[in-house]
């Protein structure tokens, strides 16, 4: 795997400026990637919640979703640890954009499936920005959908270790060090295709409802300890990877979300900075349905 050693910062902390403490601008609000008519929700002023002193792991935060939340913790006065696996040019201008929103930021490289990586990131982030405190587990694969006949074994395989091989070695790796200071946040980026039977879907749909029922076991488990484990179950949001998708699925999905509109990125990103802050402390085991209304409680 090309870039830098699992775990190694991909920059020199020290030759770049921090910006941590200081007044911090809004994101920009991103042009939508399906449709610029279409409103959107503009990101807030000032970030709603604070997370001053407290450091962020977001894994696969070099694009879309991971991207926006690692900038919004951020923002919200986070230390940012951000991750990626192998686009290391991709990662680094990630990087980048995020420190020039005035985040503190730093990048790791590691495999979130492998156990030795993850800890390997985990010594890297403890020495260049702190104990851990906030976990997103947003890494994911490509996605196909297919149906059941042309899926083989191995794929199924792939999305159980993304998706609940991987939220379980990163709270493995976590959690010494969450329960022994009383508090800590696991948050799991889920999604509603889990609740809505998506199809021909069955290889995602599976390993998101074992990622799902694994959160609220651990949320019971380790809510003695301060530690709260919720998930954000985000809809379709238009990022990067969706740019060439057909027109005519873009339209038939926006048709069924009852506000009328897509989400941005920062929808997501927001959610998990109230999930990770002091003011979410008694929240755990809970899912936070960001799809403008297409699955409701």
């Amino acid at each position: 795997m090309a870039g830098f050693p699992p775990g190694e910062c991909a920059c020199n902390a020290a030759s770049l400026p921090r910006y941590h403490g200081e007044a911090r601008a809004p994101i920009p609000i991103p042009q939508n990637p399906i449709t610029s008519t279409m409103p959107v929700s503009p990101p807030p002023a000032r970030p709603p919640f604070s997370l001053a002193g407290k450091v962020a792991l977001v894994t696969g935060s070099s694009t879309g979703l991971g991207l926006a939340t690692a900038k919004c913790l951020g923002l919200a006065g986070a230390k940012v640890a951000m991750n990626y696996a192998n686009n290391q040019g991709r990662a680094e201008k990630a990087l980048h954009e995020v420190r020039d929103a005035g985040v503190t930021a730093d990048l790791y490289r590691a495999n979130v499936t492998d156990s030795a990586e993850i800890d390997g990131m985990f010594m890297g982030i403890e020495r260049m920005l702190g104990a851990v405190d906030i976990v997103v587990m947003n890494a994911t694969p490509a996605q196909p959908q297919k149906p059941i006949e042309d899926y083989d074994w191995a794929f199924y395989q792939e999305m159980l270790d993304f998706f609940v091989k991987s939220p379980y070695l990163l709270a493995r790796r976590a959690l010494p060090s969450m329960k022994e200071r009383g508090t800590g946040r696991l948050i799991n980026i889920t999604s509603e295709v889990f609740l809505l039977g998506v199809s021909p879907f069955s290889a995602y749909v599976a390993a998101k409802g074992g990622q799902t029922g694994w959160s609220r076991s651990m949320a019971r488990e380790l809510a003695p300890h301060g530690v709260t484990v919720n998930m954000i179950a985000p809809g379709w949001i238009p990022v990067e990877r969706h740019e060439n998708d057909p027109q005519a699925d873009k339209d038939a999905y926006l048709a069924t979300v009852p506000a009328a509109r897509w989400g941005i990125p920062e929808d997501v990103g927001w959610a998990a900075a109230y999930l990770a802050s002091n003011e979410a402390a008694f929240v755990t085991g809970q899912t936070i349905a960001v799809n403008g209304g297409k699955t409701v409680w």
